[in-house]
């Protein structure tokens, strides 16, 4: 434990993995949601055997290392399907490991309204697709700015729970956080925690069922999806060059070097300016001067 600011601070996670859940019964047959709730909806075989194999896999994310002094706290989303999900993962992890496990409301599926009749979903979609996904509002439902909101929410307390030591994580070993969740929470996830615009967002291809992401933290102190995952994969997952480039960076950065070295805040409002001249801007201020008294 570090000591800040008169108190004790918990010892940040090696990594912080997010998963989807297994296939449903929703995603074999989207008529299921014409009766039953989204929230009720179970894995199907195919969906249980893909939980299965990403407990395996994460399990060697975690162990493959060599490291034997590790542990893993998992945060659900309370969806059957999500909840039956971490059970399968669980098989490949001993009760000794696992620190913990909290139901977290708001990391639940984006609420598409109650009841889903696949006729009037098909035409919202559409329209959905016309709008832009990010702020397209389900009627009765949410906005993946919706979801966006609660979700960086999540991350404050999450934040918290490691600062305060709230999940007893003993700091001698590497402290894993599994977040068992949906697709688009964990493409809002991301997008809070590297700070992509929702134009980067609107790039992503969502995670297959039982396919997960990897954050880990760099060498420099800055976590990076670049540290588990070949460039390869993360083009595969719609990242740009620019977000590639970006998280290699970050896979070796001083930690709060991101500030520094980040274009696309920067050049996206400021790319017509000169890097630093004052006398462009006594120019500037002269002409400014000479609008508002013309």
């Amino acid at each position: 434990m570090r000591e800040r600011d008169g108190h004790r601070e918990g010892v940040l996670p090696k990594r912080i993995i997010l998963v989807r859940h297994g296939e449903s019964q929703g995603n074999n047959d989207p008529a299921t949601y014409d009766t039953t709730p989204d929230p009720k909806i179970q894995l199907t075989t195919q969906g249980i055997a893909q939980a299965r194999l990403a407990g395996a896999r994460m399990r060697h994310a975690v162990a493959g290392g060599g490291s034997t002094n590790w542990r893993v706290f998992f945060y659900v989303s309370p969806y059957v399907r999500t909840r039956s999900t971490l059970r399968e993962i669980g098989r490949s992890f001993s009760k000794k490991r696992v620190i913990g496990v909290r139901e977290e409301c708001r990391i639940r599926e984006q609420d598409f309204g109650n009841f889903q009749v696949q006729d009037r979903m098909n035409v919202i979609k559409e329209a959905r697709q016309r709008f832009g996904r990010f702020f397209y509002r389900f009627p009765e439902g949410e906005s993946a700015a919706d979801v966006f909101d609660r979700v960086s929410s999540f991350l404050e307390s999450l934040w918290r729970d490691v600062d305060m030591n709230r999940l007893n994580h003993d700091p001698s070993d590497d402290l894993n956080l599994i977040i068992v969740s949906h697709g688009l929470a964990s493409r809002v996830f991301m997008m809070k925690w590297f700070k992509w615009t929702v134009e980067q967002f609107e790039l992503l291809r969502n995670l297959e069922n039982g396919e997960f992401r990897v954050i880990q933290l760099g060498s420099g102190g800055e976590y990076s999806l670049a540290v588990h995952h070949a460039d390869e994969e993360l083009l595969e997952w719609g990242l740009s060059p620019d977000m590639v480039a970006d998280q290699k960076s970050r896979a070796c950065a001083n930690k709060g070097e991101w500030n520094d070295r980040c274009s696309w805040y920067i050049d996206s409002f400021f790319d017509h300016l000169p890097d630093s001249d004052d006398d462009n801007v006594d120019k500037l201020e002269e002409t400014n001067s000479l609008i508002v008294h013309s």
